[in-house]
Protein backbone atom coordinates (compact mmCIF):
# COMPACT_ATOMS: atom_id res chain seq x y z
CA UNK A 1 0.00 0.00 0.00
CA UNK A 2 1.93 3.28 -1.21
CA UNK A 3 1.93 5.32 2.19
CA UNK A 4 -0.06 8.79 1.91
CA UNK A 5 1.29 10.50 4.96
CA UNK A 6 4.69 12.51 5.71
CA UNK A 7 6.62 15.29 7.02
CA UNK A 8 6.94 17.13 3.74
CA UNK A 9 5.11 17.11 0.77
CA UNK A 10 6.53 19.54 -2.47
CA UNK A 11 4.14 20.52 -4.73
CA UNK A 12 6.27 20.90 -8.43
CA UNK A 13 9.15 19.02 -9.49
CA UNK A 14 11.20 21.86 -10.75
CA UNK A 15 14.61 23.15 -9.30
CA UNK A 16 13.05 24.56 -6.13
CA UNK A 17 10.56 21.46 -5.67
CA UNK A 18 12.79 18.52 -6.30
CA UNK A 19 15.79 20.81 -4.34
CA UNK A 20 13.52 20.68 -1.58
CA UNK A 21 12.75 17.24 -1.55
CA UNK A 22 16.30 15.91 -1.55
CA UNK A 23 17.47 18.23 1.06
CA UNK A 24 14.58 17.22 3.37
CA UNK A 25 15.50 13.08 2.68
CA UNK A 26 18.89 14.01 3.91
CA UNK A 27 17.44 15.57 6.66
CA UNK A 28 15.63 12.71 7.74
CA UNK A 29 12.15 13.85 6.75
CA UNK A 30 9.82 12.03 5.20
CA UNK A 31 9.38 13.20 1.67
CA UNK A 32 6.60 12.94 -0.75
CA UNK A 33 6.99 14.64 -4.28
CA UNK A 34 4.15 16.09 -6.59
CA UNK A 35 4.58 16.60 -10.07
CA UNK A 36 2.02 16.62 -12.69
CA UNK A 37 4.84 16.23 -16.14
CA UNK A 38 8.20 15.60 -16.32
CA UNK A 39 10.70 15.51 -13.34
CA UNK A 40 12.80 18.13 -13.36
CA UNK A 41 9.92 21.21 -14.07
CA UNK A 42 10.01 23.42 -16.86
CA UNK A 43 14.14 24.75 -16.51
CA UNK A 44 15.15 21.31 -17.14
CA UNK A 45 12.76 20.07 -19.93
CA UNK A 46 11.37 23.10 -21.60
CA UNK A 47 14.05 25.50 -20.62
CA UNK A 48 17.00 26.27 -19.09
CA UNK A 49 18.84 22.96 -20.28
CA UNK A 50 17.45 22.54 -23.81
CA UNK A 51 18.01 26.49 -24.75
CA UNK A 52 21.68 25.83 -23.58
CA UNK A 53 22.22 22.86 -25.90
CA UNK A 54 20.77 24.87 -28.94
CA UNK A 55 22.70 27.88 -28.20
CA UNK A 56 26.05 25.32 -27.75
CA UNK A 57 25.25 24.24 -31.26
CA UNK A 58 25.16 27.61 -32.14
CA UNK A 59 28.66 28.30 -30.84
CA UNK A 60 30.12 25.14 -32.59
CA UNK A 61 28.39 26.30 -36.22
CA UNK A 62 29.99 29.59 -34.98
CA UNK A 63 33.16 28.28 -34.35
CA UNK A 64 33.38 26.19 -37.56
CA UNK A 65 32.54 29.09 -39.87
CA UNK A 66 35.10 30.81 -38.34
CA UNK A 67 37.79 28.39 -38.38
CA UNK A 68 40.13 30.04 -40.84
CA UNK A 69 40.85 33.03 -38.54
CA UNK A 70 42.24 30.42 -36.07
CA UNK A 71 44.28 28.41 -38.98
CA UNK A 72 41.85 25.84 -39.59
CA UNK A 73 40.82 25.28 -42.85
CA UNK A 74 37.78 22.93 -44.53
CA UNK A 75 35.00 23.66 -41.79
CA UNK A 76 34.31 27.39 -42.69
CA UNK A 77 31.24 26.03 -45.28
CA UNK A 78 29.82 24.40 -42.21
CA UNK A 79 25.73 24.36 -42.15
CA UNK A 80 23.27 23.59 -39.38
CA UNK A 81 21.65 20.54 -39.05
CA UNK A 82 18.21 21.37 -37.59
CA UNK A 83 16.76 17.95 -37.04
CA UNK A 84 20.27 16.87 -35.14
CA UNK A 85 20.47 19.81 -33.08
CA UNK A 86 16.97 19.82 -31.99
CA UNK A 87 17.04 15.96 -30.97
CA UNK A 88 20.40 16.68 -29.08
CA UNK A 89 18.83 19.24 -27.11
CA UNK A 90 16.27 16.86 -26.23
CA UNK A 91 18.27 14.22 -25.57
CA UNK A 92 20.32 16.07 -23.03
CA UNK A 93 17.31 17.31 -21.38
CA UNK A 94 16.20 13.50 -20.85
CA UNK A 95 19.49 12.40 -19.65
CA UNK A 96 19.43 15.23 -16.74
CA UNK A 97 15.81 13.90 -16.20
CA UNK A 98 16.27 10.20 -15.65
CA UNK A 99 19.20 11.74 -13.55
CA UNK A 100 16.54 13.53 -11.29
CA UNK A 101 14.26 10.62 -11.19
CA UNK A 102 17.19 8.36 -9.97
CA UNK A 103 17.84 10.69 -7.36
CA UNK A 104 14.02 10.77 -5.91
CA UNK A 105 14.62 7.03 -5.76
CA UNK A 106 18.00 7.05 -3.77
CA UNK A 107 17.35 9.48 -1.15
CA UNK A 108 13.09 7.40 -1.10
CA UNK A 109 11.51 10.43 -1.96
CA UNK A 110 7.75 8.88 -2.89
CA UNK A 111 6.75 10.68 -6.16
CA UNK A 112 2.97 11.33 -7.33
CA UNK A 113 2.21 11.36 -10.60
CA UNK A 114 -0.53 14.24 -10.85
CA UNK A 115 -2.04 17.49 -9.63
CA UNK A 116 -2.49 18.37 -6.55
CA UNK A 117 -5.11 21.06 -4.25
CA UNK A 118 -4.86 21.99 -1.01
CA UNK A 119 -7.67 20.50 0.84
CA UNK A 120 -7.62 21.72 4.59
CA UNK A 121 -5.24 21.62 7.35
CA UNK A 122 -2.35 20.19 6.45
CA UNK A 123 -3.89 17.58 3.23
CA UNK A 124 -3.78 17.38 -0.31
CA UNK A 125 -6.21 16.20 -2.44
CA UNK A 126 -4.42 14.63 -6.08
CA UNK A 127 -6.43 14.15 -9.22
CA UNK A 128 -6.15 10.61 -9.32
CA UNK A 129 -8.26 10.43 -6.36
CA UNK A 130 -5.62 9.90 -3.31
CA UNK A 131 -5.19 12.65 -0.47
CA UNK A 132 -2.23 12.99 1.37
CA UNK A 133 -1.25 14.26 4.81
CA UNK A 134 1.86 16.42 5.89
CA UNK A 135 3.38 18.38 8.85
CA UNK A 136 4.36 20.44 5.85
CA UNK A 137 3.85 22.03 2.19
CA UNK A 138 6.03 23.58 -0.16
CA UNK A 139 4.17 24.81 -3.61
CA UNK A 140 6.82 25.15 -5.73
CA UNK A 141 4.59 25.37 -8.88
CA UNK A 142 6.17 27.53 -11.60
CA UNK A 143 5.36 29.80 -13.74
CA UNK A 144 4.56 30.14 -17.52
CA UNK A 145 4.69 32.11 -20.31
CA UNK A 146 2.57 35.43 -20.35
CA UNK A 147 0.15 35.36 -23.08
CA UNK A 148 -0.40 38.14 -25.68
CA UNK A 149 -3.75 39.52 -26.20
CA UNK A 150 -2.17 40.62 -29.60
CA UNK A 151 -0.49 37.26 -30.56
CA UNK A 152 -2.62 34.30 -30.23
CA UNK A 153 -0.62 30.88 -30.51
CA UNK A 154 -0.85 29.09 -33.16
CA UNK A 155 1.19 27.03 -35.36
CA UNK A 156 3.35 30.11 -36.66
CA UNK A 157 3.19 32.14 -33.60
CA UNK A 158 4.91 30.41 -30.71
CA UNK A 159 6.01 30.24 -27.03
CA UNK A 160 9.06 28.83 -25.82
CA UNK A 161 8.15 24.92 -25.78
CA UNK A 162 7.17 25.03 -29.58
CA UNK A 163 10.55 27.20 -30.39
CA UNK A 164 12.58 24.66 -29.19
CA UNK A 165 11.57 21.69 -31.61
CA UNK A 166 11.28 23.53 -34.88
CA UNK A 167 10.82 21.41 -37.51
CA UNK A 168 12.39 24.17 -39.86
CA UNK A 169 15.02 27.33 -39.57
CA UNK A 170 11.95 30.55 -40.16
CA UNK A 171 12.82 32.69 -42.86
CA UNK A 172 11.92 35.27 -40.76
CA UNK A 173 11.40 35.80 -37.54
CA UNK A 174 9.80 38.07 -35.18
CA UNK A 175 10.49 37.59 -31.43
CA UNK A 176 8.69 39.60 -28.84
CA UNK A 177 10.29 40.52 -25.88
CA UNK A 178 13.73 41.26 -25.46
CA UNK A 179 14.37 40.08 -22.04
CA UNK A 180 16.64 36.97 -21.08
CA UNK A 181 14.44 34.09 -23.24
CA UNK A 182 13.70 36.62 -26.36
CA UNK A 183 17.31 37.64 -26.02
CA UNK A 184 18.56 33.84 -26.13
CA UNK A 185 16.37 33.15 -29.41
CA UNK A 186 17.08 35.44 -30.91
CA UNK A 187 20.71 34.70 -30.82
CA UNK A 188 20.13 30.83 -31.66
CA UNK A 189 17.63 31.62 -34.76
CA UNK A 190 20.16 34.27 -35.77
CA UNK A 191 23.39 32.06 -35.89
CA UNK A 192 21.36 29.25 -38.06
CA UNK A 193 19.74 31.13 -40.57
CA UNK A 194 17.14 33.38 -39.82
CA UNK A 195 16.27 37.16 -40.28
CA UNK A 196 15.18 38.02 -36.70
CA UNK A 197 13.82 41.27 -35.83
CA UNK A 198 13.82 41.58 -31.46
CA UNK A 199 11.42 43.65 -30.43
CA UNK A 200 10.62 45.17 -26.87
CA UNK A 201 8.77 48.07 -25.33
CA UNK A 202 11.13 49.30 -22.95
CA UNK A 203 13.76 51.80 -23.90
CA UNK A 204 16.94 49.05 -24.26
CA UNK A 205 16.82 45.63 -24.63
CA UNK A 206 17.49 43.40 -21.33
CA UNK A 207 16.39 46.27 -19.77
CA UNK A 208 17.16 44.86 -15.98
CA UNK A 209 20.58 44.94 -16.66
CA UNK A 210 22.72 47.74 -16.13
CA UNK A 211 22.32 50.53 -19.40
CA UNK A 212 25.62 50.49 -20.70
CA UNK A 213 25.83 46.43 -20.68
CA UNK A 214 22.49 46.46 -22.65
CA UNK A 215 23.47 49.24 -24.89
CA UNK A 216 26.90 47.15 -26.28
CA UNK A 217 24.61 44.15 -25.59
CA UNK A 218 22.14 45.89 -28.59
CA UNK A 219 25.36 47.04 -30.75
CA UNK A 220 26.71 43.27 -30.52
CA UNK A 221 23.42 41.62 -31.68
CA UNK A 222 23.22 44.21 -35.02
CA UNK A 223 26.19 43.61 -35.80
CA UNK A 224 25.28 40.31 -36.11
CA UNK A 225 22.65 41.37 -38.43
CA UNK A 226 19.76 41.08 -35.64
CA UNK A 227 17.31 43.88 -35.94
CA UNK A 228 16.36 45.67 -33.16
CA UNK A 229 13.03 47.63 -32.62
CA UNK A 230 12.99 49.18 -29.07
CA UNK A 231 9.64 50.97 -27.71
CA UNK A 232 8.03 48.60 -29.56
CA UNK A 233 5.07 46.39 -29.63
CA UNK A 234 2.58 44.38 -31.26
CA UNK A 235 -1.02 46.41 -31.19
CA UNK A 236 -2.71 43.51 -34.18
CA UNK A 237 -2.08 40.23 -36.33
CA UNK A 238 -3.15 37.61 -38.33
CA UNK A 239 -2.01 34.41 -39.32
CA UNK A 240 -2.32 33.51 -43.28
CA UNK A 241 -0.73 30.37 -44.98
CA UNK A 242 2.15 32.65 -45.47
CA UNK A 243 3.11 34.07 -42.51
CA UNK A 244 2.11 36.15 -39.24
CA UNK A 245 0.77 39.83 -40.18
CA UNK A 246 1.83 42.23 -37.63
CA UNK A 247 0.84 45.81 -36.74
CA UNK A 248 3.88 47.01 -34.46
CA UNK A 249 3.71 50.64 -33.27
CA UNK A 250 7.42 51.82 -33.10
CA UNK A 251 8.21 55.38 -31.45
CA UNK A 252 4.34 56.31 -32.25
CA UNK A 253 4.85 55.36 -35.99
CA UNK A 254 2.64 52.08 -37.14
CA UNK A 255 4.44 49.59 -38.86
CA UNK A 256 2.79 46.66 -40.84
CA UNK A 257 5.14 43.59 -41.80
CA UNK A 258 4.95 39.88 -42.32
CA UNK A 259 6.97 37.47 -40.66
CA UNK A 260 7.00 33.81 -41.04
CA UNK A 261 7.07 32.91 -37.23
CA UNK A 262 6.62 34.66 -34.13
CA UNK A 263 8.15 33.96 -30.66
CA UNK A 264 6.45 35.45 -27.87
CA UNK A 265 8.67 35.78 -25.01
CA UNK A 266 7.05 39.08 -22.80
CA UNK A 267 7.25 37.69 -19.47
CA UNK A 268 5.53 34.93 -16.97
CA UNK A 269 2.90 34.18 -15.04
CA UNK A 270 3.35 32.13 -11.87
CA UNK A 271 1.24 28.97 -11.70
CA UNK A 272 -1.10 29.74 -8.58
CA UNK A 273 -4.62 28.23 -10.42
CA UNK A 274 -5.80 25.33 -9.06
CA UNK A 275 -4.27 25.00 -5.90
CA UNK A 276 -7.03 25.16 -3.67
CA UNK A 277 -5.61 28.75 -2.18
CA UNK A 278 -8.97 30.29 -2.28
CA UNK A 279 -10.10 28.96 1.09
CA UNK A 280 -6.52 29.55 2.64
CA UNK A 281 -4.52 32.48 4.05
CA UNK A 282 -2.16 32.35 1.49
CA UNK A 283 -1.98 35.88 -0.06
CA UNK A 284 -1.63 36.42 -4.32
CA UNK A 285 -0.32 39.17 -6.09
CA UNK A 286 0.36 39.73 -9.57
CA UNK A 287 0.11 36.28 -9.80
CA UNK A 288 2.63 35.32 -7.59
CA UNK A 289 2.44 34.01 -3.73
CA UNK A 290 3.44 36.08 -1.43
CA UNK A 291 5.79 34.69 1.38
CA UNK A 292 7.85 36.22 4.12
CA UNK A 293 11.84 36.19 3.83
CA UNK A 294 11.74 32.59 5.01
CA UNK A 295 9.44 31.55 2.41
CA UNK A 296 6.45 31.45 4.40
CA UNK A 297 2.62 31.88 3.36
CA UNK A 298 0.46 33.48 5.52
CA UNK A 299 -1.12 29.69 5.99
CA UNK A 300 0.58 28.15 8.77
CA UNK A 301 2.28 25.24 7.48
CA UNK A 302 2.33 25.91 3.57
CA UNK A 303 5.13 27.58 1.79
CA UNK A 304 6.16 28.57 -1.67
CA UNK A 305 9.31 28.98 -3.36
CA UNK A 306 10.75 29.73 -6.93
CA UNK A 307 9.29 31.28 -9.94
CA UNK A 308 5.32 30.80 -8.07
CA UNK A 309 6.78 32.88 -5.04
CA UNK A 310 7.93 35.91 -7.29
CA UNK A 311 11.18 37.59 -8.63
CA UNK A 312 13.83 37.03 -9.67
CA UNK A 313 12.33 34.28 -11.97
CA UNK A 314 15.73 32.26 -11.96
CA UNK A 315 16.57 28.55 -11.11
CA UNK A 316 19.09 28.92 -9.18
CA UNK A 317 17.16 31.23 -6.71
CA UNK A 318 14.43 28.69 -6.83
CA UNK A 319 16.94 25.97 -5.39
CA UNK A 320 18.29 28.14 -2.63
CA UNK A 321 15.25 29.05 -1.70
CA UNK A 322 14.22 25.52 -1.41
CA UNK A 323 17.10 24.77 1.00
CA UNK A 324 16.86 27.69 2.82
CA UNK A 325 13.14 26.74 3.19
CA UNK A 326 13.64 22.89 4.30
CA UNK A 327 16.32 23.49 6.69
CA UNK A 328 14.18 26.68 8.41
CA UNK A 329 11.49 23.92 8.65
CA UNK A 330 13.86 21.73 10.28
CA UNK A 331 14.87 24.18 13.04
CA UNK A 332 18.43 24.45 11.63
CA UNK A 333 19.78 28.18 11.40
CA UNK A 334 19.31 29.70 8.35
CA UNK A 335 19.71 33.61 6.50
CA UNK A 336 16.88 35.28 4.57
CA UNK A 337 18.15 35.27 0.76
CA UNK A 338 19.85 38.54 0.11
CA UNK A 339 18.18 39.37 -3.94
CA UNK A 340 21.74 41.95 -4.32
CA UNK A 341 23.74 38.48 -4.36
CA UNK A 342 21.53 36.54 -6.71
CA UNK A 343 23.36 36.63 -10.63
CA UNK A 344 22.19 36.59 -13.52
CA UNK A 345 22.36 35.41 -17.01
CA UNK A 346 21.53 35.37 -20.01
CA UNK A 347 22.73 32.91 -22.79
CA UNK A 348 22.91 35.23 -25.72
CA UNK A 349 25.91 35.60 -28.03
CA UNK A 350 27.96 37.73 -25.96
CA UNK A 351 26.27 36.33 -22.70
CA UNK A 352 25.51 39.14 -20.32
CA UNK A 353 25.79 37.98 -16.69
CA UNK A 354 25.51 40.52 -13.45
CA UNK A 355 25.01 40.23 -9.82
CA UNK A 356 23.84 43.71 -7.29
CA UNK A 357 22.75 47.11 -8.26
CA UNK A 358 23.53 48.75 -11.77
CA UNK A 359 25.68 51.65 -12.07
CA UNK A 360 22.32 54.15 -12.09
CA UNK A 361 20.73 52.14 -8.87
CA UNK A 362 23.94 52.59 -6.90
CA UNK A 363 23.92 56.16 -7.64
CA UNK A 364 20.36 56.58 -6.71
CA UNK A 365 21.05 54.61 -3.54
CA UNK A 366 23.97 56.69 -2.70
CA UNK A 367 22.27 60.21 -3.19
CA UNK A 368 19.94 59.08 -0.80
CA UNK A 369 22.47 58.27 1.36
CA UNK A 370 25.19 60.88 1.29
CA UNK A 371 27.70 58.20 -0.32
CA UNK A 372 29.43 57.90 -3.32
CA UNK A 373 30.62 55.62 -5.85
CA UNK A 374 33.41 54.40 -7.52
CA UNK A 375 33.08 52.54 -10.80
CA UNK A 376 36.08 50.55 -12.58
CA UNK A 377 35.84 48.73 -16.00
CA UNK A 378 38.56 46.97 -18.11
CA UNK A 379 37.72 45.52 -21.56
CA UNK A 380 38.46 42.20 -22.98
CA UNK A 381 40.48 43.87 -25.70
CA UNK A 382 43.23 43.92 -23.06
CA UNK A 383 43.21 40.29 -21.77
CA UNK A 384 45.64 38.17 -23.31
CA UNK A 385 43.61 34.72 -23.25
CA UNK A 386 40.58 36.81 -24.60
CA UNK A 387 42.90 38.01 -27.62
CA UNK A 388 44.26 34.45 -27.68
CA UNK A 389 40.56 32.93 -27.98
CA UNK A 390 39.26 35.64 -30.83
CA UNK A 391 36.83 36.65 -28.01
CA UNK A 392 38.45 40.32 -26.86
CA UNK A 393 35.56 42.01 -27.21
CA UNK A 394 33.14 42.94 -23.87
CA UNK A 395 33.41 44.62 -21.26
CA UNK A 396 33.62 44.31 -17.11
CA UNK A 397 32.67 46.79 -15.13
CA UNK A 398 32.13 46.97 -11.20
CA UNK A 399 30.49 49.32 -8.67
CA UNK A 400 31.86 50.11 -5.12
CA UNK A 401 31.13 51.73 -2.37
CA UNK A 402 33.72 54.56 -2.18
CA UNK A 403 33.44 54.86 1.84
CA UNK A 404 33.21 51.05 2.70
CA UNK A 405 35.15 49.62 -0.31
CA UNK A 406 31.55 46.88 -0.02
CA UNK A 407 31.47 45.53 -3.66
CA UNK A 408 27.20 47.14 -5.12
CA UNK A 409 27.49 45.28 -8.79
CA UNK A 410 29.36 44.01 -11.08
CA UNK A 411 28.31 43.42 -14.83
CA UNK A 412 30.03 41.64 -17.62
CA UNK A 413 29.37 41.28 -21.26
CA UNK A 414 31.73 38.30 -23.26
CA UNK A 415 30.58 35.10 -24.48
CA UNK A 416 31.85 33.59 -21.22
CA UNK A 417 30.22 36.16 -18.92
CA UNK A 418 27.60 33.23 -17.49
CA UNK A 419 31.09 31.66 -16.26
CA UNK A 420 32.85 34.84 -14.68
CA UNK A 421 30.51 36.00 -12.60
CA UNK A 422 30.80 33.75 -9.98
CA UNK A 423 34.15 34.97 -8.95
CA UNK A 424 31.86 38.19 -7.73
CA UNK A 425 29.33 35.88 -6.73
CA UNK A 426 31.61 34.60 -4.30
CA UNK A 427 33.22 38.04 -3.46
CA UNK A 428 29.64 39.27 -2.36
CA UNK A 429 28.63 36.43 -0.13
CA UNK A 430 31.90 37.03 1.27
CA UNK A 431 31.51 40.93 1.74
CA UNK A 432 34.88 40.74 0.59
CA UNK A 433 36.05 44.35 0.24
CA UNK A 434 37.75 46.13 -2.87
CA UNK A 435 40.98 45.40 -0.77
CA UNK A 436 40.06 41.87 -0.56
CA UNK A 437 40.17 41.60 -4.12
CA UNK A 438 42.88 44.03 -5.39
CA UNK A 439 44.82 41.44 -2.57
CA UNK A 440 43.29 37.95 -4.59
CA UNK A 441 45.97 36.94 -6.75
CA UNK A 442 44.24 36.06 -10.43
CA UNK A 443 46.08 33.19 -12.71
CA UNK A 444 47.54 33.89 -15.97
CA UNK A 445 46.32 34.28 -18.44
CA UNK A 446 43.10 33.61 -17.98
CA UNK A 447 39.71 35.50 -18.12
CA UNK A 448 39.27 35.98 -14.89
CA UNK A 449 42.16 38.93 -14.90
CA UNK A 450 39.51 41.10 -15.99
CA UNK A 451 37.38 41.18 -12.85
CA UNK A 452 41.02 42.24 -11.23
CA UNK A 453 41.31 44.72 -13.48
CA UNK A 454 38.14 46.02 -13.34
CA UNK A 455 38.07 46.73 -9.45
CA UNK A 456 41.65 47.87 -9.92
CA UNK A 457 40.26 50.58 -12.55
CA UNK A 458 37.73 51.86 -9.64
CA UNK A 459 40.44 53.29 -7.60
CA UNK A 460 42.28 53.99 -10.32
CA UNK A 461 45.26 51.03 -9.93
CA UNK A 462 44.09 49.62 -13.26
CA UNK A 463 47.70 47.74 -14.61
CA UNK A 464 46.80 47.07 -18.14
CA UNK A 465 43.86 49.42 -19.36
Amino acid sequence: MTKTSFDLVVVGGGPGGYVAAIRAAQLGMSVALVERAELGGICLNWGCIPTKALLHSATVLRACREAAHYGVTGAGEARPDLAAMVARSRKVAGRLGQGVTHLMKKDGVTVFAASARLAGSGKLALDNGATLSAKHIILATGARARDLPALPAGERIWAYRQALVPTEIPKSLLVVGAGAIGAEFASFYRAVGAEVTLIDMTPEILPQEDAEISHLARKAFEKQGIRVLTRCAVTASSTTADGVKVTLEHEGRKLDQTFDRVIVAAGIVGNVENLGLEQTRVKVEKTHIVTDDLCRTGEPGVYAIGDVAGAPWLAHKASHEAVLCVEAIAGLPVHAIDPLRIPACTYSYPQVASIGMTEARAREHASKTGGEIRVGKFTFAGNGKAIAMGEDQGLVKTVFDDKSGELLGAHIIHPEASELITGYGVAASLEATEEDLMHTVFAHPTLSETLHESVLAAFGRALHA
